[in-house]
Protein backbone atom coordinates (compact mmCIF):
# COMPACT_ATOMS: atom_id res chain seq x y z
CA UNK A 1 0.00 0.00 0.00
CA UNK A 2 3.02 2.64 0.86
CA UNK A 3 4.42 1.84 -2.41
CA UNK A 4 0.96 2.18 -4.52
CA UNK A 5 1.15 5.30 -2.30
CA UNK A 6 4.15 6.67 -3.06
CA UNK A 7 3.67 5.82 -6.92
CA UNK A 8 0.51 7.69 -7.14
CA UNK A 9 1.86 11.02 -5.39
CA UNK A 10 4.83 11.11 -8.39
CA UNK A 11 2.19 10.70 -10.46
CA UNK A 12 0.44 13.09 -9.16
CA UNK A 13 3.33 15.74 -9.56
CA UNK A 14 2.99 16.46 -13.32
CA UNK A 15 -0.25 16.76 -12.86
CA UNK A 16 0.05 19.06 -9.99
CA UNK A 17 2.93 20.86 -11.59
CA UNK A 18 0.67 21.72 -14.57
CA UNK A 19 -1.69 23.32 -12.59
CA UNK A 20 0.62 25.46 -10.41
CA UNK A 21 2.17 26.32 -14.05
CA UNK A 22 -1.06 27.10 -15.59
CA UNK A 23 -2.21 29.52 -13.21
CA UNK A 24 1.42 31.34 -13.31
CA UNK A 25 1.17 31.63 -17.17
CA UNK A 26 -2.54 33.02 -16.40
CA UNK A 27 -1.47 35.24 -14.29
CA UNK A 28 1.41 36.32 -16.00
CA UNK A 29 -0.22 36.47 -19.30
CA UNK A 30 -2.89 38.84 -17.43
CA UNK A 31 -0.44 41.23 -16.79
CA UNK A 32 0.79 40.61 -20.23
CA UNK A 33 -1.91 41.71 -22.12
CA UNK A 34 -2.83 44.69 -19.55
CA UNK A 35 0.77 45.67 -20.32
CA UNK A 36 0.78 45.15 -24.14
CA UNK A 37 -2.37 47.14 -24.64
CA UNK A 38 -1.15 50.36 -22.84
CA UNK A 39 2.08 49.32 -25.25
CA UNK A 40 -0.84 49.54 -28.27
CA UNK A 41 -1.99 53.15 -26.97
CA UNK A 42 1.50 54.36 -27.06
CA UNK A 43 2.06 52.59 -30.77
CA UNK A 44 -0.96 54.50 -31.77
CA UNK A 45 0.33 57.74 -30.32
CA UNK A 46 3.48 57.53 -31.89
CA UNK A 47 1.99 56.54 -35.24
CA UNK A 48 -0.23 60.05 -34.97
CA UNK A 49 2.64 61.99 -34.29
CA UNK A 50 4.94 60.58 -36.85
CA UNK A 51 2.15 61.10 -39.87
CA UNK A 52 1.79 64.76 -38.47
CA UNK A 53 5.88 64.99 -38.69
CA UNK A 54 6.15 63.61 -41.83
CA UNK A 55 3.09 65.55 -42.97
CA UNK A 56 1.13 62.58 -43.89
CA UNK A 57 3.58 60.17 -45.58
CA UNK A 58 4.30 58.19 -42.55
CA UNK A 59 0.67 56.04 -43.06
CA UNK A 60 0.90 56.12 -46.98
CA UNK A 61 0.55 52.29 -48.21
CA UNK A 62 4.04 52.13 -49.65
CA UNK A 63 5.54 53.56 -46.40
CA UNK A 64 3.44 51.16 -43.85
CA UNK A 65 4.21 48.13 -45.58
CA UNK A 66 8.08 48.75 -45.56
CA UNK A 67 7.52 49.21 -41.99
CA UNK A 68 5.72 46.71 -41.45
CA UNK A 69 8.23 44.37 -43.62
CA UNK A 70 11.35 45.77 -41.35
CA UNK A 71 9.62 44.73 -38.18
CA UNK A 72 9.21 40.96 -39.51
CA UNK A 73 12.70 39.99 -38.62
CA UNK A 74 12.72 41.53 -35.68
CA UNK A 75 9.37 40.64 -34.56
CA UNK A 76 10.12 36.59 -35.79
CA UNK A 77 13.32 36.85 -32.95
CA UNK A 78 11.32 38.47 -30.56
CA UNK A 79 9.01 35.64 -30.77
CA UNK A 80 11.85 32.71 -30.04
CA UNK A 81 13.33 35.47 -27.59
CA UNK A 82 10.02 35.86 -25.62
CA UNK A 83 10.39 32.33 -24.69
CA UNK A 84 13.91 32.43 -23.67
CA UNK A 85 13.46 35.26 -21.50
CA UNK A 86 10.42 33.72 -19.98
CA UNK A 87 12.31 30.68 -19.17
CA UNK A 88 14.44 33.05 -16.87
CA UNK A 89 17.26 32.68 -19.72
CA UNK A 90 19.05 35.21 -22.42
CA UNK A 91 20.10 35.08 -25.76
CA UNK A 92 22.81 37.34 -26.64
CA UNK A 93 23.57 35.78 -29.74
CA UNK A 94 20.70 35.53 -31.90
CA UNK A 95 21.57 38.49 -34.59
CA UNK A 96 25.24 36.12 -34.94
CA UNK A 97 23.14 33.09 -35.59
CA UNK A 98 21.16 35.15 -38.28
CA UNK A 99 24.26 36.23 -40.10
CA UNK A 100 25.88 32.63 -40.10
CA UNK A 101 22.70 31.07 -41.20
CA UNK A 102 21.97 33.82 -43.38
CA UNK A 103 25.66 33.63 -44.51
CA UNK A 104 25.37 29.55 -45.25
CA UNK A 105 22.63 29.43 -46.97
CA UNK A 106 24.16 31.80 -49.49
CA UNK A 107 27.01 29.70 -49.33
CA UNK A 108 25.42 26.74 -50.51
CA UNK A 109 23.74 28.37 -53.27
CA UNK A 110 26.69 29.48 -54.98
CA UNK A 111 29.02 27.13 -53.89
CA UNK A 112 27.09 23.67 -54.33
CA UNK A 113 24.59 24.88 -56.55
CA UNK A 114 21.89 23.79 -54.09
CA UNK A 115 17.82 24.62 -54.28
CA UNK A 116 15.46 25.71 -52.45
CA UNK A 117 14.54 23.63 -50.33
CA UNK A 118 18.29 21.86 -49.54
CA UNK A 119 19.16 25.47 -48.56
CA UNK A 120 16.22 26.41 -46.65
CA UNK A 121 16.35 22.93 -44.34
CA UNK A 122 20.71 23.48 -44.13
CA UNK A 123 20.16 27.07 -42.92
CA UNK A 124 17.34 25.61 -40.08
CA UNK A 125 19.36 22.92 -39.12
CA UNK A 126 22.49 24.94 -38.48
CA UNK A 127 20.14 27.37 -36.30
CA UNK A 128 18.54 24.37 -34.40
CA UNK A 129 21.99 22.51 -33.58
CA UNK A 130 23.68 25.98 -32.45
CA UNK A 131 20.78 26.70 -30.23
CA UNK A 132 21.28 22.91 -28.67
CA UNK A 133 24.39 23.31 -28.22
CA UNK A 134 24.31 26.41 -25.93
CA UNK A 135 21.06 24.96 -24.46
CA UNK A 136 22.94 21.94 -23.48
CA UNK A 137 25.87 24.06 -22.34
CA UNK A 138 23.55 26.50 -19.77
CA UNK A 139 21.75 23.52 -19.07
CA UNK A 140 23.80 20.89 -18.22
CA UNK A 141 27.61 22.28 -17.49
CA UNK A 142 25.43 25.01 -15.47
CA UNK A 143 27.31 27.84 -17.74
CA UNK A 144 25.14 31.49 -16.95
CA UNK A 145 22.95 31.84 -20.27
CA UNK A 146 24.45 35.95 -20.44
CA UNK A 147 28.14 33.99 -20.62
CA UNK A 148 27.40 31.24 -23.15
CA UNK A 149 25.27 33.59 -25.60
CA UNK A 150 27.93 36.36 -24.99
CA UNK A 151 30.81 33.99 -26.17
CA UNK A 152 28.16 32.67 -28.80
CA UNK A 153 27.80 36.41 -30.51
CA UNK A 154 31.67 36.93 -30.35
CA UNK A 155 32.33 32.84 -32.00
CA UNK A 156 29.46 32.62 -34.84
CA UNK A 157 30.49 36.14 -36.04
CA UNK A 158 33.91 34.96 -36.36
CA UNK A 159 32.97 31.92 -38.20
CA UNK A 160 30.62 33.94 -40.44
CA UNK A 161 34.09 36.21 -41.25
CA UNK A 162 35.76 32.93 -41.67
CA UNK A 163 33.39 31.00 -43.58
CA UNK A 164 32.90 34.40 -46.22
CA UNK A 165 36.42 35.27 -46.49
CA UNK A 166 35.00 38.74 -45.37
CA UNK A 167 33.18 39.42 -48.52
CA UNK A 168 29.34 39.88 -49.51
CA UNK A 169 27.76 37.02 -50.82
CA UNK A 170 24.92 37.09 -53.40
CA UNK A 171 21.94 34.64 -53.11
CA UNK A 172 21.39 33.17 -56.84
CA UNK A 173 17.83 31.79 -56.57
CA UNK A 174 15.22 33.86 -57.00
CA UNK A 175 12.99 31.72 -55.42
CA UNK A 176 14.70 32.04 -52.17
CA UNK A 177 15.04 36.26 -52.84
CA UNK A 178 11.05 35.92 -53.27
CA UNK A 179 10.30 35.23 -49.57
CA UNK A 180 12.06 38.11 -48.62
CA UNK A 181 10.52 40.33 -51.67
CA UNK A 182 7.30 39.42 -52.84
CA UNK A 183 3.40 40.08 -51.93
CA UNK A 184 0.31 37.89 -51.84
CA UNK A 185 -2.53 38.40 -54.20
CA UNK A 186 -5.18 41.01 -52.51
CA UNK A 187 -8.04 38.48 -52.50
CA UNK A 188 -5.42 36.04 -50.70
CA UNK A 189 -4.89 38.69 -48.07
CA UNK A 190 -8.61 38.36 -47.40
CA UNK A 191 -8.99 35.23 -46.70
CA UNK A 192 -5.99 35.11 -44.72
CA UNK A 193 -7.15 37.84 -42.64
CA UNK A 194 -10.75 35.90 -41.86
CA UNK A 195 -8.47 32.70 -41.30
CA UNK A 196 -6.49 34.71 -38.31
CA UNK A 197 -10.04 35.82 -37.01
CA UNK A 198 -11.04 32.45 -36.75
CA UNK A 199 -7.54 31.03 -35.01
CA UNK A 200 -7.79 33.80 -32.41
CA UNK A 201 -10.97 33.34 -31.39
CA UNK A 202 -10.18 29.64 -31.18
CA UNK A 203 -7.20 30.35 -29.13
CA UNK A 204 -9.60 32.77 -26.79
CA UNK A 205 -12.04 30.04 -26.54
CA UNK A 206 -10.06 27.67 -25.71
CA UNK A 207 -8.06 29.21 -22.95
CA UNK A 208 -11.33 30.72 -21.31
CA UNK A 209 -12.13 26.96 -21.40
CA UNK A 210 -9.51 25.64 -20.15
CA UNK A 211 -8.71 28.38 -17.06
CA UNK A 212 -12.27 27.10 -15.93
CA UNK A 213 -11.59 23.70 -15.67
CA UNK A 214 -8.34 24.24 -14.00
CA UNK A 215 -10.84 26.54 -11.61
CA UNK A 216 -8.90 29.42 -12.31
CA UNK A 217 -10.14 33.12 -12.75
CA UNK A 218 -11.71 33.63 -15.85
CA UNK A 219 -12.51 37.37 -17.65
CA UNK A 220 -16.40 37.55 -18.63
CA UNK A 221 -17.23 36.22 -21.67
CA UNK A 222 -18.39 39.32 -23.31
CA UNK A 223 -15.17 41.07 -22.35
CA UNK A 224 -14.05 37.93 -24.42
CA UNK A 225 -15.82 38.48 -27.62
CA UNK A 226 -14.84 42.29 -27.42
CA UNK A 227 -11.18 41.62 -27.48
CA UNK A 228 -12.17 39.20 -30.74
CA UNK A 229 -13.95 41.73 -32.06
CA UNK A 230 -11.49 44.60 -31.91
CA UNK A 231 -8.70 42.50 -32.97
CA UNK A 232 -10.45 41.51 -35.91
CA UNK A 233 -11.19 45.11 -36.92
CA UNK A 234 -7.67 45.92 -36.46
CA UNK A 235 -6.38 43.04 -39.02
CA UNK A 236 -9.21 44.24 -41.05
CA UNK A 237 -7.81 47.55 -41.54
CA UNK A 238 -4.38 45.81 -41.16
CA UNK A 239 -4.91 43.95 -44.50
CA UNK A 240 -7.34 47.25 -46.02
CA UNK A 241 -3.78 49.04 -45.94
CA UNK A 242 -1.94 46.66 -47.18
CA UNK A 243 -3.86 46.17 -50.17
CA UNK A 244 -3.45 49.42 -51.11
CA UNK A 245 -0.21 49.49 -52.25
CA UNK A 246 1.12 45.53 -53.28
CA UNK A 247 -0.62 43.16 -51.08
CA UNK A 248 0.58 41.47 -47.74
CA UNK A 249 3.88 41.08 -47.99
CA UNK A 250 5.57 37.54 -47.82
CA UNK A 251 7.74 38.15 -44.92
CA UNK A 252 5.04 39.88 -43.04
CA UNK A 253 3.09 36.39 -43.78
CA UNK A 254 5.44 34.50 -41.63
CA UNK A 255 5.95 36.83 -38.94
CA UNK A 256 2.34 36.25 -38.33
CA UNK A 257 2.14 32.42 -38.55
CA UNK A 258 5.07 32.04 -36.49
CA UNK A 259 3.75 34.73 -33.84
CA UNK A 260 0.29 33.10 -33.80
CA UNK A 261 2.14 29.85 -33.67
CA UNK A 262 4.23 30.93 -30.82
CA UNK A 263 1.49 32.61 -28.94
CA UNK A 264 -0.32 29.18 -28.80
CA UNK A 265 2.37 27.42 -27.45
CA UNK A 266 2.53 29.80 -24.58
CA UNK A 267 -0.78 29.60 -23.78
CA UNK A 268 -2.08 26.63 -24.81
CA UNK A 269 0.27 23.81 -24.27
CA UNK A 270 2.50 22.12 -21.27
CA UNK A 271 5.82 23.68 -23.02
CA UNK A 272 4.22 27.08 -22.43
CA UNK A 273 3.24 26.65 -18.90
CA UNK A 274 6.19 24.34 -18.17
CA UNK A 275 8.08 27.97 -19.30
CA UNK A 276 6.49 30.00 -17.59
CA UNK A 277 6.86 27.96 -13.69
CA UNK A 278 10.54 26.89 -14.58
CA UNK A 279 11.18 31.21 -15.24
CA UNK A 280 8.73 32.14 -12.31
CA UNK A 281 10.64 29.42 -9.96
CA UNK A 282 13.11 27.04 -11.56
CA UNK A 283 13.87 25.58 -8.12
CA UNK A 284 9.95 24.77 -7.39
CA UNK A 285 9.48 23.55 -10.85
CA UNK A 286 11.71 21.22 -10.51
CA UNK A 287 10.51 19.65 -7.42
CA UNK A 288 7.60 19.75 -9.11
CA UNK A 289 8.27 17.34 -11.70
CA UNK A 290 9.48 19.40 -14.35
CA UNK A 291 12.21 18.75 -16.37
CA UNK A 292 14.05 22.02 -16.08
CA UNK A 293 16.99 21.14 -17.79
CA UNK A 294 15.44 19.40 -21.11
CA UNK A 295 13.19 22.64 -21.17
CA UNK A 296 15.93 25.14 -21.28
CA UNK A 297 17.68 22.67 -24.19
CA UNK A 298 14.02 23.02 -25.87
CA UNK A 299 13.85 26.26 -25.92
CA UNK A 300 17.47 27.41 -27.02
CA UNK A 301 16.69 25.03 -30.02
CA UNK A 302 13.58 27.00 -31.32
CA UNK A 303 15.69 30.25 -30.79
CA UNK A 304 18.29 28.49 -33.04
CA UNK A 305 15.36 28.00 -35.11
CA UNK A 306 13.59 30.96 -35.42
CA UNK A 307 17.20 32.78 -35.55
CA UNK A 308 17.73 30.71 -39.02
CA UNK A 309 13.81 31.80 -39.94
CA UNK A 310 14.77 35.54 -39.75
CA UNK A 311 18.21 35.08 -41.47
CA UNK A 312 16.33 34.01 -44.50
CA UNK A 313 14.13 36.34 -44.68
CA UNK A 314 16.61 39.09 -44.10
CA UNK A 315 18.81 37.73 -46.50
CA UNK A 316 15.68 37.24 -48.97
CA UNK A 317 14.95 40.50 -48.23
CA UNK A 318 18.47 42.42 -49.26
CA UNK A 319 19.15 39.63 -51.81
CA UNK A 320 22.81 38.67 -50.48
CA UNK A 321 24.69 37.55 -47.24
CA UNK A 322 27.23 39.88 -45.58
CA UNK A 323 29.66 39.10 -42.82
CA UNK A 324 27.82 42.15 -40.56
CA UNK A 325 24.43 40.69 -41.25
CA UNK A 326 22.29 41.06 -38.28
CA UNK A 327 24.56 42.75 -36.35
CA UNK A 328 23.26 44.07 -33.27
CA UNK A 329 19.32 42.72 -33.77
CA UNK A 330 19.65 40.63 -30.55
CA UNK A 331 19.53 43.73 -28.84
CA UNK A 332 16.54 44.82 -30.58
CA UNK A 333 14.64 41.38 -29.85
CA UNK A 334 15.29 41.98 -26.29
CA UNK A 335 14.07 45.42 -26.51
CA UNK A 336 10.77 44.29 -28.24
CA UNK A 337 10.06 41.71 -25.49
CA UNK A 338 10.89 44.00 -22.25
CA UNK A 339 9.03 47.22 -23.93
CA UNK A 340 5.82 44.33 -24.43
CA UNK A 341 5.75 43.36 -20.88
CA UNK A 342 8.06 40.78 -20.67
CA UNK A 343 10.64 40.54 -17.25
CA UNK A 344 14.10 39.80 -16.96
CA UNK A 345 14.11 38.10 -14.66
CA UNK A 346 11.98 35.54 -16.00
CA UNK A 347 7.80 33.70 -15.83
CA UNK A 348 6.48 36.83 -17.48
CA UNK A 349 5.39 37.86 -20.46
CA UNK A 350 3.49 37.51 -23.87
CA UNK A 351 4.18 37.38 -27.44
CA UNK A 352 1.65 39.58 -28.42
CA UNK A 353 3.53 42.00 -26.42
CA UNK A 354 6.64 41.04 -27.65
CA UNK A 355 5.22 41.98 -31.41
CA UNK A 356 3.99 44.87 -30.55
CA UNK A 357 7.11 46.24 -29.36
CA UNK A 358 8.92 44.94 -32.49
CA UNK A 359 6.36 47.06 -34.18
CA UNK A 360 7.43 50.11 -32.14
CA UNK A 361 10.99 49.51 -31.92
CA UNK A 362 10.66 49.93 -36.27
CA UNK A 363 8.18 52.59 -36.04
CA UNK A 364 10.88 54.70 -34.26
CA UNK A 365 13.32 53.84 -37.04
CA UNK A 366 11.67 54.25 -39.82
CA UNK A 367 9.98 57.43 -38.71
CA UNK A 368 13.09 58.78 -37.37
CA UNK A 369 14.67 58.28 -40.41
CA UNK A 370 11.66 59.78 -42.66
CA UNK A 371 12.63 62.97 -40.34
CA UNK A 372 16.23 62.27 -41.27
CA UNK A 373 17.40 62.47 -37.43
CA UNK A 374 20.95 61.56 -36.86
CA UNK A 375 21.93 58.07 -36.19
CA UNK A 376 23.40 58.85 -32.73
CA UNK A 377 19.99 60.57 -31.82
CA UNK A 378 17.90 57.14 -33.20
CA UNK A 379 20.24 55.04 -30.62
CA UNK A 380 19.54 57.60 -28.15
CA UNK A 381 15.82 57.40 -28.09
CA UNK A 382 15.98 53.97 -28.72
CA UNK A 383 17.96 53.10 -25.25
CA UNK A 384 16.22 55.97 -23.85
CA UNK A 385 13.22 53.60 -23.99
CA UNK A 386 14.60 50.37 -22.92
CA UNK A 387 15.54 51.76 -19.77
CA UNK A 388 12.42 53.80 -19.44
CA UNK A 389 10.61 49.57 -19.90
CA UNK A 390 12.75 48.27 -17.33
CA UNK A 391 12.59 50.89 -14.69
CA UNK A 392 8.78 50.80 -14.94
CA UNK A 393 8.93 46.75 -15.06
CA UNK A 394 10.86 46.68 -11.68
CA UNK A 395 8.67 49.76 -9.89
CA UNK A 396 5.36 47.39 -11.41
CA UNK A 397 6.86 44.37 -9.20
CA UNK A 398 7.87 46.20 -6.61
CA UNK A 399 4.35 47.43 -5.74
CA UNK A 400 3.16 43.97 -6.60
CA UNK A 401 5.31 42.52 -3.88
Amino acid sequence: MAMSGSKSVRHAEPALAATRAADIAGRSSLRGALRSYGMVVALVLIWAAFEYATGGVFLRPRNFSNLIRQTAVTGILSVGMLMVIVAGEIDLSAGSIVGLTGMIAALVQTNQGWGLAPTLLTACVLGMGIGILQGTTVAYLRVPSFIVTLGGLLAWRGVTKGVSGGVTIPVQLDSFNAIGQSYLDRPVGVVLALVAVLCIALIDWRSYRARKRLGLAVPRATIVILRVASLAVLIAAFVAMLNEYEGIPVPVLLFLLISLAGAFVMTNTTFGRYLYATGGNREAARLSGINTRLLTVAVFAVMGCLGALAAIVYTARVGSASPDAGLLLELDAIAACVIGGASLMGGSGAVFGACIGALLMASLDNGMSLKNVADYIQDIVKGGILVVAVALDMLGRKRNS
